[in-house]
Parts: structure tokens; C-alpha cells; sequence
């Protein structure tokens, strides 16, 4: 049963940090901010948003784009620890299966 349980839990954290690592590939990606920009200035034409929206819209998605590639320059890894930052480095579960 031990066996067991530690496989359980060696899935479970491959799963988390494939999850993680998904979620940060698409918090880091600017390609995927380009192409809502893009979206928006359709949108834009298309009469679906006015242009105050849109300008809201591209200030704050340019300013997380400078953000990504300000912290590419530097070198900082996307998931690096900064002051005053939390970062989970691990994950631990426990399994207790009762056999009646």
C-alpha cells in the first residue's frame, strides 16, 4: 500500500508541475497578448467596443507586455522569488486509504 501511495503522490505533483508550468508559458507569452490586441482593434473596427475601450484595453496589455519583456532582458526567471513575493517550490500530499 505504500508503493501505492507514493506513486499517488509522485503523480500527483508531475500533474501540478506540468499544470504550473503551463500557467506560466501562458502568463509569460506575449504572442498570445499580441493576438488579443489584435482581437480588440477588430473588435475596435467592427464597431463592438468605442475607441476609449480600446485605448483602456492596449494600455494595460502593452504594459504587461514591457513587463514580460523587461523581465526577459534582466534575465529574472518568470517564477523567480522577489522581495516581498511568495513562491510555492513543492507540493506534498498524504494519502490515508482504510482498508475495512
Amino acid at each position: 500500500m505504500l508503493i501505492i501511495d507514493k506513486m499517488l503522490a509522485s503523480g500527483i505533483k508531475f500533474v501540478l508541475g506540468k499544470v504550473a508550468a503551463a500557467v506560466d508559458a501562458e502568463l509569460n507569452d506575449d504572442a498570445r497578448l499580441r493576438e488579443e490586441l489584435l482581437a480588440a482593434q477588430m473588435r475596435l473596427e467592427l464597431g463592438e467596443i468605442t475607441q476609449e475601450e480600446f485605448a483602456g484595453f492596449e494600455r494595460d496589455v502593452l504594459a504587461r507586455m514591457r513587463e514580460i519583456r523587461e523581465r526577459q532582458r534582466s534575465g529574472d526567471e518568470p517564477g523567480a522569488e522577489k522581495p516581498g513575493e511568495l513562491k510555492v517550490v513543492g507540493v506534498e500530499a498524504t494519502a490515508n486509504f482504510e482498508q475495512e
